[in-house]
C-alpha cells in the first residue's frame, strides 16, 4: 500500500486551510494559483502558469519520456457566504470553499511532493490545476490551451461527504450526470384581469408548461435510467389586477446516458411548443448544452480500482451507493483521452446531513492523504499500462 508521509500530510492539512480561508470564485483564482506555484518551486516541480488564465500545468519526469499520465484538480470556490464556525472559515464575505476544490487542489499538490520524493514513475506526470469548473468553462478553456497535448490517460478525483474517509469509490459507467439548461418564452396576450376572455393568460400557459414537463421523466424514462427536470424560475407578472402576456420558465436537465439526454431536450420542445399551440401563444424553447455526462469504461475503471487497492487495501474501495446527478466538467477531459473518475470519502462524523454547495459543507482532512496515495497509485499503475499497450 502507498504511504504519504507525515510531512506531505502536514503540508496538504496547511495548504487546504490557507486556500479554505481565502476562497476565490471562478476564473479569479489568482491567488489560489500563487499558492500553487509557490508549492510547486519549494518541491523543485516545472511548471507553466496563467493557463488559460489562471490555471497552471505542472510535470514531472517519468523513467522515460513517452505520454503522460494526467492527473487533474479544480481550484475554484462558490458565492456561498461559510457558517461552518471552522477556525479556519473564509475571510471572503459572500465566497466559500462549499464543494472540496481546497482539498483536491491540496491533494494534487501533496501528489506532486511525494512524487518529487520517490524514484520516478514509468512515464512523466502532467498535474493540471484548472479554474471555473463551478460554471464548467475551465476544463474546455484548459484543453484548448494544451493540457491534454500528448496525454494517454487523465485520472481524477472529488471529496464526497457520503462516504467514510479512507474510502475510495471506484464506480464503472456513469458516475456523473450531464447538465443542461432550458429557457422558454411565452408570449401570450396582456389584459384587464377582470376580462380574461381578452387575454392570452402566459401564466395559465406557463403552469401548464411546468406540470406537463415533469410527466417527461415519470413517464418518458426508463426508471433504471436516472433522470431529473426542474423547473427552477418562474418569472410573470407586473401587478394583481393584469393578465400577464408575457412569461418566462427556466430549468435544469440532468441524464446520465447520452440517448436519454436528448430525449429530455427532444421532450421539453415538443411540450413547451404543443402547449403553446394548444392556447395560442407564441413560444420559443432554448437548450443550452452543458457538460455531458461522466462515464468511466470498463477498462479505465479497472485500473482505477488496482491503484486504490493500492492505496487504501480491498476493503476500503467500493461503489456509488446511489446515481449521481451532479455535473462536472471532466467529462471534456474523457472525451478526448481515456481515464476514470473516483470519489473520496470525506464524511465528518456528525456533519453528515451538510451536502457540498450547503454554507456548512466541511470534510475529514484525513481524506488528503487518502487521495494522494490514490494518485501516486495510479501514477505507477497507468504508466505501466499505457508502455505494456502501446
Amino acid at each position: 500500500m502507498q504511504t504519504i508521509d507525515k510531512k506531505t500530510q502536514e503540508s496538504m492539512v496547511a495548504l487546504r486551510r490557507d486556500l479554505h480561508q481565502h476562497p476565490e470564485l471562478s476564473s479569479k483564482e489568482q491567488r489560489t494559483a500563487t499558492k500553487v506555484c509557490e508549492f510547486l518551486d519549494q518541491i523543485k516541480v516545472a511548471y507553466q502558469p496563467n493557463i488559460a488564465g489562471t490555471g497552471i500545468l505542472a510535470e514531472i519526469p517519468g523513467q522515460q519520456d513517452g505520454p503522460c499520465i494526467a492527473l487533474r484538480a479544480d481550484m475554484d470556490a462558490l458565492p456561498i457566504q461559510e457558517e461552518t464556525g471552522l477556525p479556519f472559515s473564509s475571510e471572503v464575505k459572500g465566497v466559500m470553499h462549499a464543494c472540496g476544490h481546497d482539498g483536491h487542489t491540496s491533494i494534487l499538490l501533496g501528489t506532486a511532493m511525494h512524487l518529487s520524493q520517490q524514484p520516478p514513475p514509468p512515464l512523466p506526470i502532467r498535474l493540471i490545476f484548472q479554474p471555473a469548473e463551478e460554471t464548467v468553462k475551465g476544463a474546455k478553456a484548459m484543453i484548448d490551451n494544451g493540457a491534454l497535448e500528448n496525454v494517454a490517460l487523465i485520472f481524477g478525483g472529488h471529496l464526497d461527504r457520503h462516504y467514510l474517509a479512507g474510502k475510495i469509490i471506484v464506480t464503472e459507467g456513469p458516475v456523473n450526470a450531464s447538465s443542461d439548461r432550458f429557457c422558454i418564452t411565452i408570449s401570450g396576450q396582456g389584459a384587464h384581469a377582470a376580462r380574461p376572455h381578452e387575454s392570452v393568460d402566459a401564466v395559465v400557459v406557463g403552469s401548464l408548461m411546468v406540470m406537463a414537463i415533469q410527466t417527461i421523466v415519470s413517464r418518458e424514462i426508463n426508471p433504471a435510467h436516472p433522470s431529473v427536470i426542474s423547473v427552477g424560475r418562474f418569472d410573470a407578472g407586473t401587478a394583481s389586477n393584469v393578465i400577464a402576456g408575457q412569461a418566462t420558465l427556466e430549468g435544469s436537465i440532468r441524464a446520465q446516458e447520452p440517448e436519454v439526454r436528448k430525449h429530455l431536450h427532444d421532450s421539453i420542445k415538443r411540450i413547451a411548443e404543443s402547449v403553446g399551440q394548444l392556447h395560442d401563444a407564441k413560444v420559443k424553447v432554448e437548450i443550452i448544452k452543458g457538460v455531458p455526462p461522466v462515464i468511466n469504461t470498463h477498462e479505465m475503471t479497472v485500473l482505477a480500482r488496482e491503484a486504490a487497492i493500492a492505496a487504501v487495501g480491498n476493503a476500503n474501495v467500493g461503489q456509488l451507493a446511489t446515481a449521481n446527478m451532479g455535473g462536472e466538467d471532466f467529462s471534456y477531459y474523457l472525451d478526448h483521452v481515456p481515464g476514470c473518475y473516483v470519489r473520496f470519502g470525506g464524511q465528518v462524523p456528525g456533519n453528515e446531513g451538510f451536502p457540498a454547495h450547503s454554507s456548512r459543507f466541511d470534510f475529514d482532512e484525513s481524506a488528503l492523504s487518502t487521495g494522494a496515495a490514490y494518485y501516486a497509485s495510479i501514477a505507477e499503475l497507468a504508466g505501466q499500462w499505457v508502455l505494456k499497450n502501446r
